[in-house]
C-alpha cells in the first residue's frame, strides 16, 4: 500500500532533501513568480498561527525565526533591503510610536 501525505504549501529549500533522507519521495514544483508572493503571504499566516500556539520561549523563538525569514523574502520581492526596512521602521516609530509601552486600546469616544 502506498501512503501519500498532501501538503500543497511553500517549503524551505532543503526540505526535499530532508524528506528523501527519511525514506519518502517528495513531489515538488517551482512556483512562478506570480504565484510565489501569494504563497509567501499564506506561509506568513501559517507561521503566525504557529507563533500563537507556541507553548514556551524555544517554540516562540523558532516561529520568530521562521517569520523573519519570510519577511526577508517578502522584502526582497518588493525590492527592500534590511537597511531600508530599518529606516522605514524608524520613521514609522517616530511618527506613530512603537510598542514598547505595551498600550492596549479599549475604546475611544468622540466628544
Amino acid at each position: 500500500m502506498i501512503k501519500v501525505v498532501k501538503y500543497n504549501k511553500l517549503i524551505r529549500d532543503r526540505i526535499p532533501e530532508i524528506v528523501k533522507k527519511s525514506g519518502w519521495i517528495p513531489k515538488v514544483r517551482v512556483l512562478k513568480k506570480s504565484e510565489f508572493l501569494a504563497a509567501v503571504k499564506k506561509k506568513v499566516l501559517e507561521e503566525a498561527e504557529e507563533l500563537m500556539q507556541a507553548k514556551d520561549s524555544e517554540e516562540l523563538i523558532g516561529e520568530i525565526v521562521d517569520i523573519q525569514e519570510l519577511l526577508d523574502v517578502l522584502s526582497a520581492e518588493v525590492g527592500l533591503t534590511r537597511l531600508a526596512v530599518g529606516g522605514l521602521q524608524l520613521a514609522k516609530r517616530k511618527k506613530r510610536g512603537g510598542f514598547r509601552k505595551r498600550l492596549f486600546l479599549i475604546e475611544e469616544e468622540k466628544i
